[in-house]
């Protein structure tokens, strides 16, 4: 049982970087979209959006008469389709999202934590329904915005990698993942696999720091995972990078050969990029896949 002290401080270091963590998300929100809004579009749904030309594929029974009757071609009336989007999000908190190149930059784990964060701003702005793996159920609301800020600050596992969890999402809705997938490939593959048979549509985002592209180590040189669980000395270093290289390419080989086989999407992002490039691009792509 953790005791009352240890979980007042811990409890007191999450308050401390909440105001920070909510005023970045909303700032990198605003900077993607500015009074960003609902994805009005022609759908299923009561109220009316607007009367556009009829085609050869509209019924007869489509066409607004009264409004045709003023023109010399045939209107149809279309209604705004107002079913909200679940959209699930999961952030790898393992000790291996610690890492950065560089004291400048910051953790992969905490611009996964922006990317998330400023996303579901985006999200539920737009009437959207947005949920955390494993257990936070995607709700609408501004409200949803502090849980899943108090969740996302949250001490990660000690393990050294991450893989999603196993999560039961709504069917037909969207997920999307941040981590760098340098964990188990059979986990993730059978995770997304199980997720793509539901019709969930999903989203992949590989977020690496540029020294875990480049490996510009030379010369003897210790390597030691974040977690401590694996050391491995080297008197050589610069004649590990080719090998190195080589399997990081395999593994978003093996990341760009999941999305096609599943229809979703993967993206990689570097932690000295802009994070509004990457947030622009997620809102792009949950945008494409909301009338599917």
């Amino acid at each position: 049982m953790t005791h009352p002290a240890t979980l007042r401080s811990t409890a007191e270091g999450l308050a401390a970087t909440l105001p920070a963590l909510m005023a970045q998300a909303d700032q990198l929100a605003a900077s993607v979209l500015p009074g960003a809004h609902g994805r009005r579009r022609a759908g299923h749904g009561d109220e009316f959006w607007q009367y556009r030309q009829a085609t050869s594929s509209d019924w007869g029974a489509r066409i607004d008469w009264r409004r045709s009757g003023r023109a010399d071609v045939h209107f149809v009336r279309e209604t705004e389709w107002q079913a909200a989007q679940a959209v699930t999000l999961w952030v790898d908190q393992s000790q291996a999202m610690q890492f950065t190149g560089d004291k400048s930059r910051a953790p992969k784990v905490e611009r996964a934590r922006l990317l998330a964060l400023a996303l579901s701003v985006l999200l539920l702005k737009g009437g959207e329904r947005v949920g955390l793996m494993p257990d936070m159920p995607a709700r609408a609301g501004r409200a949803q915005l502090d849980p899943l800020a108090f969740a996302l600050a949250a001490e990660g596992p000690r393990e050294d990698y991450g893989t999603p969890p196993d999560a039961v999402l709504p069917a037909h809705s969207a997920a999307v993942l941040l981590s760098d997938f340098l964990g188990d490939p059979a986990h993730l593959q059978d995770t997304v696999g199980r997720a793509a048979d539901r019709g969930i549509r999903g989203t992949l985002v590989q977020v690496l720091d540029p020294v875990e592209e480049e490996f510009p180590y030379q010369g003897r040189s210790i390597f030691e995972s974040m977690a401590g669980a694996i050391r491995h000395e080297t008197l050589r270093a610069n004649d590990l990078q080719a090998r190195y290289r080589a399997r990081l390419a395999e593994r978003k080989d093996m990341l760009s050969a999941l999305a096609r086989a599943t229809g979703w999407q993967v993206l990689t992002h570097h932690t000295d990029q802009p994070a509004s490039a990457a947030l622009m691009w997620l809102w792009q792509q949950l945008d494409a896949g909301r009338g599917r």
